[in-house]
């Protein structure tokens, strides 16, 4: 099977099982997006869900996270990974997005970027989420996914080198959604350790699956 077919393929798939995939964080506005995105790196969604919406009662706004003490905010997401730094990050980024930029969300991945705690991934994120632009936000989940069925090749160690590739072989209309399927296919069904190969319906086109099948067989 070739490159390109196999990218048919895992399109054509889950265009028709998850047309509508999206992000699993809870958020009702471009901040409070911004913030749980912020949170989740280096940890679960399904606990940054369980801390945001107390958290996003008391700071709904920029106005409002600016104006929170560094004991006030930590104590909502202490149960989070790195507490500390990232009750710094949303402390800052919201006193920058009043000050540069009238306390509105930023619609490009590169004025994003100038925010603390928001890198490549997190930027792309919130583009693709709220502005469905063709940015590929690349995490442990869409890499190890990726290389597993062949999307792209084993050797790419890099997020950047593997969101380029992933970029350059699925069409701009796919390419937000795409983060989704590899992302939730990754924590449902091809997860780390033990991925659930006989209950996959990649299986057919999956590289790993089919060296895993030949070594077995051989």
């Amino acid at each position: 099977m070739t490159k390109e077919e196999r990218y048919q393929a895992f399109i054509s798939h889950f265009a028709q099982s998850q047309p509508n995939a999206t992000i699993e964080l809870k958020y009702k506005t471009p901040f409070q997006l911004l913030i749980a995105v912020v949170l989740s790196a280096q940890c679960t969604d399904k606990r940054i869900n369980r801390v945001t919406p107390p958290l996003f009662e008391t700071f709904p706004t920029p106005q409002h996270m600016a104006k929170g003490s560094y004991e006030e905010v930590f104590a909502y997401i202490k149960s989070v990974s790195y507490p500390n730094s990232k009750t710094k990050y949303l402390i800052t980024l919201s006193k920058m997005l009043i000050e540069d930029f009238a306390g509105e969300i930023p619609a490009q991945a590169e004025e994003l970027q100038k925010l603390p705690g928001v890198g490549r991934k997190t930027a792309h994120v919130l583009v693709s989420v709220l502005h469905n632009q063709p940015k590929m936000a690349v995490d442990t989940h869409v890499m190890r996914v990726s290389k597993r069925l062949g999307l792209v090749d084993s050797s790419r160690s890099t997020p950047l080198a593997i969101e380029r590739q992933l970029v350059h072989y699925l069409p701009k209309k796919y390419i937000a959604r795409a983060h989704h399927w590899l992302i939730l296919h990754g924590r449902y069904v091809c997860v780390a350790r033990s991925p659930k190969c006989g209950a996959c319906a990649l299986a057919s086109f999956c590289a790993h699956y089919q060296q895993t099948k030949a070594v077995t067989l051989a």
